[in-house]
């Protein structure tokens, strides 16, 4: 049976379904936190983090090997990969605002399909490539809030810049991760995916690292550093390998569409409401992309 079919394929889905649901979480509470440590800090916190706890659960289920350590090149390779994309992510916060930022993000699904092409070979379907334009104008639609106005202003400056490079990293991360797998288990090698990211942050923001004074840090850094670290770092990096093992490039990261609605739950969840009917057809024509990306091909 294909991989794309059958009772794998449908795990697959589920798996990208939580991973968008959590994902979506990490705006809220990082929000909380976002003027209160360095960037570099945060995620080198996150990555260590998200390391002990992938690897504590790895060690604990039986599903990390001697074998898995073989060519660690891989793991500071791809661990690199998602180490970029963190940080531009809140380098080109520094400067952009949200709005510019996640219209960027938009554009992670499309670039996945083209790198999965050229590094695994995956053809795109014509039906694939309506869907995920039809969630990129949904996605769109909810991040202008629903209004002409707000798209025709938008205005791409360095920190949109910035964080165009890492979603190029993050969509670089989907193929390269199934086509350097050597049969590891996904919390094995999310283990040591995150652990190479631990490192290389340490080194490349040890300046930062080092000078921060963790406790002076309040406490709202500490709560939304759990989170982060557990729900939108460590299960979303086992979530996002099992799923890439199961599903084409394009169908993975076509979960992305789903987070503006996402986001809307958990703002609904902290007493933020709901927003006007201009957005809330945003979010149904972004989920009516995903059900059309997730019809079985033939």
């Amino acid at each position: 049976m294909s991989r794309f079919g059958g009772r794998e394929a449908i795990k697959g889905h589920l798996a990208m379904l939580a991973f968008s649901a959590l994902v979506a979480g990490s705006f809220s509470f990082g929000g909380l936190m976002a003027n209160e440590i360095e960037p570099v800090v945060l995620q080198a916190m996150r990555f260590a983090l998200g390391a002990v706890i992938v690897g504590a659960f790895a060690v604990v289920s039986g599903k990390l090997r001697i074998v898995d350590f073989h060519a660690p090149w891989r793991y500071l390779l791809l661990g690199g990969t998602f180490a970029i994309y963190f940080v531009m992510m809140f380098e080109g916060l520094k400067t952009a605002a949200p709005v510019s930022t996640s219209a960027v993000m938009t554009l992670v699904p499309i670039m996945t399909a083209i790198l999965s092409l050229f590094i695994l070979g995956q053809r795109t379907t014509p039906r694939i490539l309506l869907g995920l334009g039809i969630g990129a104008v949904g996605a769109l639609w909810v991040i202008f809030r629903g209004e002409l106005a707000a798209l025709l202003a938008f205005d791409v400056g360095r920190g949109e810049w910035l964080y165009f490079i890492g979603c190029i990293a993050h969509a670089f991360y989907v193929p390269m991760a199934r086509k350097l797998n050597r049969g590891e288990a996904a919390a094995a090698s999310s283990f040591l995916v995150l652990t190479a990211g631990a490192l290389i942050l340490l080194v490349y923001g040890w300046g930062e690292i080092s000078e921060t004074d963790y406790a002076a840090l309040p406490a709202i850094v500490w709560i939304a550093l759990g989170y982060l670290s557990l729900g939108a770092m460590a299960i979303t990096f086992v979530l996002l390998n099992f799923a890439s093992m199961r599903l084409a490039g394009a169908k993975v990261m076509a979960y992305t569409y789903l987070t503006p609605g996402w986001v809307i739950l958990w703002e609904l969840a902290f007493g933020n409401g709901l927003p006007g009917p201009g957005i809330l057809l945003g979010v149904g024509l972004t989920m009516g992309a995903v059900v059309l990306l997730l019809k079985h091909e033939t």
